[in-house]
């Protein structure tokens, strides 16, 4: 028996909500496993493809390799811009403040919505190219912020990140039968094997070792499964709007646990950022709502009158 709408959109808000909070501790774990960056990415690779390579087994058995089959070219494409994303988040991390990363990476669903527009996978209305043209002013502003201050790679590390990120959506949305999870998964060895050149996996202290398990084991599979399970009861821009969340919990958990406070100027990029988002994302769902309104109408006069008797 279906659920009641307004019951399905509660259990939405809980479970996205619930794989926010679990996500937004991403940034902090990376700073507390104390260990090069490139182990961090060895570790948190190898960690993710086991805990989902695990569930995929649990689900699927020995058909698993059968959801790569089927996605051909672009779920390994997929599964390369998840390895590569994950790959530029810790590095950003690492070289700049955690609030420049997060705020830099939220404008991925507009680096989406560019090249959706260059690949004329669809129009883009109008809305969204002055978002684009909004945050992609508030990412300068926290550039400056990081001029001369020794963060300027990170930031520039976060700018291909975001690329990746909103790359990755591009695709998704083209091809929108892929199952996340395999790809993950796949992203996950794809770190492994990127890093593995550079990394010295096996100096990672105890402590350190325990963090990067409870990030790849736990942490990232967690909400990844929470945050996609919410889109069964959310509209997609609902979601994303609930997703800027971590945009602002990163950086207050860094700040709690390990003092780290970001630039003035990342303030104000931010606030610029993350309100273009708000505004952009609320403008969307009201179209999605008043689309399938329409819709609703349209199927209502449309059906046949019921005669009892």
């Amino acid at each position: 028996m279906n659920l009641p709408l307004h019951v399905d959109r509660a259990k939405g808000m809980a479970v996205v909500g619930s794989g926010t909070l679990v996500i937004s501790v991403d940034a902090l774990l990376i700073r507390l496993a104390h260990t090069e960056s490139w182990n961090v990415i060895f570790w948190r690779g190898i960690f993710m493809a086991l805990s989902l390579g695990t569930l995929l087994f649990i689900r699927h058995g020995r058909r698993m390799a059968d959801t790569y089959i089927r996605g051909g070219r672009a779920a390994l494409f997929s599964a390369l811009l998840f390895g590569l994303g994950s790959t530029a988040f810790v590095s950003s991390v690492m070289f700049t403040k955690v609030a420049n990363t997060v705020v830099i990476i939220s404008s991925a669903p507009l680096f989406a919505a560019l090249f959706t527009w260059l690949l004329r996978i669809e129009t883009v209305p109008l809305r969204t190219w002055l978002a684009i043209c909004s945050a992609f002013f508030g990412v300068g502003v926290v550039f400056a912020g990081s001029l001369g201050g020794g963060g300027l790679l990170g930031d520039l590390i976060a700018v291909l990140n975001a690329c990746a990120v909103g790359g990755n959506l591009t695709l998704l949305r083209h091809h929108q039968v892929l199952d996340r999870l395999p790809l993950v998964c796949l992203g996950g060895i794809i770190m492994a094997l990127l890093s593995l050149p550079l990394a010295d996996p096996f100096i990672v202290s105890e402590k350190g070792f325990l963090v990067l398990g409870l990030m790849g084991l736990v942490q990232m599979p967690l909400a990844l499964s929470l945050i996609a399970q919410s889109t069964r009861y959310l509209p997609s821009p609902e979601v994303s709007l609930f997703l800027l969340v971590e945009t602002i919990l990163s950086p207050i958990w860094v700040w709690l646990v390990l003092g780290e406070i970001p630039p003035r100027l990342t303030y104000i990029g931010g606030t610029i950022v993350i309100c273009t988002l708000i505004i952009h994302s609320w403008l969307g769902l009201r179209e999605w709502s008043q689309a399938k309104r329409v819709c609703l109408e349209a199927s209502r006069k449309e059906s046949p009158p019921r005669h009892d008797g």
